[in-house]
This record gives structure tokens, C-alpha cells and sequence, in this order.
């Protein structure tokens, strides 16, 4: 009896003991969100009344009453206030710095005219030493109000910007970033200014071409790899003005909800101020970087060490970026059939297929994601094929490749369906279609518009994901435009009533996921954001609205009122 006793004794002390440690053990919350609607994008509930989150990590998702247990006099509270959350935003396709340097340079995104942009670089010149390059970004001829008299191939003649800036050399990229326009300063620098061809054909440089009128004199627009001619004489950026223009993206992608943005095509120069940001705590948005498929030394180097995935996740670098082809807007996506307002012209393939096809197997053997761009239908059909024979020749790495195509934005009929047979990830940028359709029916017809143009609806019902996002600096970086633009297939401006081509249309529930975990899973992320899930990251977006629910023609009214990264607040719009 004694010794059952001494037993039953010593069991009660340990339990007790246990019962003891694990109090003691508890995780409390640093941070507690609670009195909005949160939306999960969790297959297991799709909202909740509370999350808790401890440091950098959510701990807790549920009711309001079951997250008091996580409470301490420590933890910071943040009522919602009926408003709205989701998981962080996802920029799935973007230029970091490009961001940044367009908050520093010409921003000609709203410019409405040629005439609007010579009045921009009028008044740069003013505050301009003379010699010093004028740059800029964003002019689009197509989305312009009104053309001017003299045009070659539907783009403006370099003349009125020569006038105005006649001591300063200009150059500004098109929107797309697949074609620039310099002034007469810029190309006499460049030696081109005494270019004589004959015949009104555009000069022909290989991976682009140099447009001329018909005396063949440059008018000014270089297209695809032609800009090189230009831009090889544009003095370097200094590392002054490349932490301001990281700063100027930090700060922006904060602005729009953004905690995480895929950035496609970066070089040694980028990769080292990255580092340096990352090392002193500067790097408060988590970048997946994709290497420019433009130096081959830097792929070969990267080839040989493998991929880079960091463990505090803010810098991961597994994947490649290879430009195969230009935009609609420049006419220099590559088609199989030529273009309806330009019947000679077929667009252009910027990239060699031998090298995609060496890139693509060298992405299976070493263990790095390839990412593509392709904007026409032959350039589309060219990647997969040659994703499709790299697959073949080596089965045993294919298991997960998450290959992507970037925008996939036209595509043939029949290989719509290759994507998810091949499974190849398509990132699509919603806003594209917003900004591009009413003039892209121009370049490829009724036709193929309706048959293969920004095909969302059709790719998702086969099976794949959609990585979506605004390809800033060529849109802004605004993420309830892209999101706008995913369910309802109208321009910003509303039009037209239902939609172009509406069968096309995401649902909401798609749009917020190809934003969030559909993008995460486009860089092997899953499992550590894209939902608001236990274990994974405290990256959060609050809205002053439930875009969600809220009538369509009020989504574009919806503003970020708030931005968690990492467990804490790093922006508020108060």
C-alpha cells in the first residue's frame, strides 16, 4: 500500500512539474489583429475574427475569444475597425529598381501626348547643366489622346524634342521598356545622326531595329536591342543615387500593401546593393530575384554555386530571367503571323532559342527556376518548346520546376493547354490587359484576340496557377488596379459595360490568390506566405474596404490603409 502510494505521490509531482513548465513555456503575441474581416487564403477557413502573431511569425488564427490567451500586457493590439485584411500583397512580375528610379527620373506615365512630354523635358532643361543626360519612362503612343502630324510607323519623330533640348541628350524609355526615344544631342553622341538608308523600311539591328523616315534619317525611336546604341552612352549610376531609388521602392511597395515582389532580371551591380541593404537592416520588402539572362558570366558563376535561399527570407536568388521576345505596344512581340497594322513585321526574337534551350537545361541540372518572357504567340510556342524538350532530356529533374512564362499575354490556341501539361506557371499581369486591349486589337485582330489574348479563365481551369502583378515601372505598381482589372477585363476607366471578352474573367477568390499564395508558390514560398496560416511569415495588407464584397465599379476606391511586414507596422495612412 505504501509503495502504490509512494507511486500515485510521485506521479502527481510530475504532472504537476509538466503542467508547471508548460506554463511557463507559453507563447504570448507580440502583435493582436482582430475586428475586421481577415481573409486567410486558407483551403481550410477562409476568414477569421483574430491573428496573433509572435515576432516575425503567426502563432494563432481563430476567434477573438481563443486569441485572448495570447495576450499580455506586452502584446501591441490593432483593432481593424471593420476594415479589411488579407495576407501581404505579392508583386509576382516587377523591376525593383526601376521602381526607384522612376520616382528619381522623368516619370512620363500620365503624360496624355507627345506634346506633354516635350513640355516635361522642357522644364528638366531649366534645371539641367548643360551636356547632362535628361532620362525618363512611361510614354505609350497608343494610350495618348491625340498623335502628331508627322509620324513614322504610328511613333513621333524626334524634332520637337530636339528643339526644346538642344544642348542636353535625352532619352526615354517607353512604357513597355522595349523601345526608347532619343533626341538629336543623344544620337549624335551615338554617331547616328549621319545614318543614311535608303527606303522607308526600318534599319534592322540584330534583336531589334533603328526607325527611320523616308530619307532614311533616324526618327528618334530605337526598338528592342537597338536601344543599346543608345543607352551604352548614358553615363553609370552612382551608388548614391541607387540606395536613394531603394529606398524611394522600399517605401513605395509599403505605400501599396506590397511585402514581397519578384524581381525579373537583376545583374552583379543589383545583386551587390542588395546584399549591402540586406546587411544593414535596410531591406524591408522580400525580394526573389531572378538573374538577367543577358550575362552569361553572372548565370555561369550562379550555375556553379547554386542557388541562394535565404533563411531570414528577405533576399532568395533561384531562378533566371531570359527576355525572348519585346511588347505589343513597340510591335516588337514576336508572332507567328504578322502583325494586322503592319503586314511585313512579325516582331522580334531577342534572345536566341539555342540559348534558352541551353538555359533550360542548365535551370533542371543545377537546380534553378527559368523564367521567360514572352509576349507573342510564336515567342510563347518557341519557350515551350523548348521547356518541353529540356524536360525530356532530363525526367529526373522535373519533378518540381515550377518553370514560369512571364505575361503570356498572346497565345496560340492551341497551347493554352501545354501550360498545365507541361507544368509551366504563367505570370500574368492583369493591369496589361487593362492598359493594353483597346489598342492591342489593332495589332492582332478581332481574331486572335478573342482567341488567345490574356486567356486568365481558360489557364486556371487547366489546372495552373496565375502569378499576377503590374510589371512596374511599366504600370504602377498599384495592386487594386491589377486586381481591378482581373475581375472585371475593363479599363481603369470603367469601360467597357461587362468587360472585354468577360468569359475570361478571374473571380475574386483567384484574383486575391494569384496576388498572395498563387504567387508564392511561383517562387517556391508556399510554405512560408501567400495565407494567413500558423508558422508562416507576419506579412499583412489592410484596406479601408472589403474589395472582396464591395460593388465592382468601387473597387479602384480602395485604398491601403496599412502595411505589416515581419510582425510589425511599416506603414499607416492615417
Amino acid at each position: 500500500m505504501t509503495s502504490k502510494f509512494y507511486i500515485v505521490f510521485t506521479f502527481i509531482i510530475m504532472l504537476f512539474s509538466v503542467l508547471g513548465c508548460s506554463n511557463t513555456e507559453k507563447e504570448y503575441a507580440t502583435l493582436l489583429i482582430y475586428g475586421g474581416t481577415i481573409y486567410t487564403v486558407d483551403s481550410n477557413t477562409d476568414t477569421v475574427e483574430a491573428v496573433a502573431t509572435k515576432d516575425d511569425k503567426i502563432i494563432f488564427t481563430g476567434s477573438l475569444a481563443d486569441a485572448q490567451v495570447y495576450k499580455n500586457e506586452n502584446t501591441k493590439l490593432i483593432d481593424l475597425k471593420g476594415k479589411t485584411m488579407t495576407p501581404g500583397l505579392i508583386e509576382g512580375h516587377g523591376h525593383f529598381m526601376g521602381l526607384g528610379y522612376n520616382e528619381l527620373n522623368l516619370d512620363l506615365m500620365n503624360t496624355t501626348s507627345y506634346q506633354a512630354i516635350v513640355d516635361a523635358v522642357a522644364e528638366r532643361v531649366k534645371m539641367a547643366k548643360p551636356g547632362e543626360w535628361i532620362t525618363g519612362r512611361g510614354w505609350h503612343q497608343s494610350k495618348w489622346d491625340s498623335m502628331p502630324n508627322e509620324t513614322v510607323h504610328g511613333f513621333q519623330t524626334h524634332h520637337l524634342l530636339s528643339e526644346v533640348s538642344p544642348n542636353n541628350p535625352v532619352y526615354l524609355r517607353h512604357a513597355s521598356g522595349h523601345a526608347g526615344f532619343a533626341n538629336a544631342k543623344a544620337m549624335d553622341i551615338s554617331g547616328l545622326t549621319a545614318l543614311s538608308i535608303d527606303g522607308t523600311k526600318a534599319y534592322d539591328v540584330e534583336g531589334g531595329e533603328i526607325l527611320v523616315d523616308a530619307a532614311g534619317r533616324p526618327t528618334g525611336v530605337f526598338n528592342e536591342r537597338a536601344q543599346g546604341l543608345i543607352t551604352q552612352h548614358i553615363p553609370d549610376k552612382t551608388e548614391e543615387t541607387d540606395i536613394k531609388a531603394f529606398k524611394l521602392a522600399v517605401a513605395a511597395c509599403h505605400k501599396n500593401g506590397i511585402t514581397s515582389f519578384h524581381d525579373a532580371g537583376i545583374g552583379r551591380e543589383t545583386i551587390a546593393l542588395f546584399e549591402k541593404m540586406k546587411a544593414n537592416g535596410k531591406m524591408k520588402t522580400r525580394i526573389y530575384a531572378m538573374l538577367t539572362g543577358w550575362e552569361e558570366d553572372l548565370l555561369n558563376d550562379w550555375f556553379k554555386k547554386g542557388p541562394m535561399i535565404d533563411p531570414d527570407h528577405l533576399m532568395t536568388i533561384r531562378s533566371v530571367k531570359l527576355n525572348c521576345d519585346g511588347a505589343l505596344g513597340s510591335r516588337g512581340a514576336w508572332l507567328l503571323e504578322p502583325y494586322t497594322d503592319r503586314p511585313d513585321h512579325f516582331g522580334h526574337e531577342t534572345l536566341p532559342m539555342e540559348f534558352v534551350q541551353k538555359t533550360a537545361l542548365n535551370g533542371l541540372k543545377h537546380g534553378f527556376q527559368v523564367c521567360a518572357h514572352a509576349i507573342g504567340d510564336r515567342a510563347n510556342r518557341e519557350i515551350l518548346d523548348r521547356y518541353e524538350a529540356a524536360f525530356k532530356a532530363l525526367p529526373n529533374a522535373t519533378l518540381d520546376h515550377r518553370y514560369r512564362i512571364e505575361h503570356a499575354q498572346h497565345l496560340h490556341p492551341e497551347d493554352i493547354s501545354r501550360f498545365a501539361a507541361l507544368k509551366v506557371i504563367p505570370a500574368m499581369q492583369a493591369v496589361h490587359m487593362s492598359s493594353d486591349r483597346p489598342w492591342a486589337i489593332d495589332r492582332l485582330g478581332e481574331k486572335r484576340i478573342k482567341e488567345g489574348a490574356y486567356m486568365w479563365q481558360d489557364l486556371l481551369q487547366s489546372g495552373v496557377p496565375i502569378v499576377n502583378g503590374t510589371d512596374v515601372p511599366v504600370e504602377p505598381i498599384n495592386p487594386i488596379a491589377s486586381f481591378y482589372a482581373s475581375v472585371s477585363r475593363k479599363t481603369l476607366k470603367g469601360l467597357p459595360e461587362g468587360g472585354y471578352e468577360p468569359a475570361q474573367k478571374m473571380t475574386r477568390a483567384q484574383a486575391l490568390k494569384s496576388y498572395t499564395l498563387d504567387a508564392a508558390y511561383g517562387a517556391f514560398e508556399e510554405d512560408i506566405k501567400g495565407s494567413i496560416t500558423v508558422g508562416k511569415l507576419a506579412d499583412f495588407t489592410i484596406y479601408d474596404q472589403d474589395l472582396m464584397s464591395v460593388d465592382e465599379n468601387k473597387i479602384l476606391k480602395t485604398k491601403i490603409i496599412m502595411t505589416v511586414f515581419n510582425g510589425k507596422v511599416v506603414y499607416l495612412n492615417e
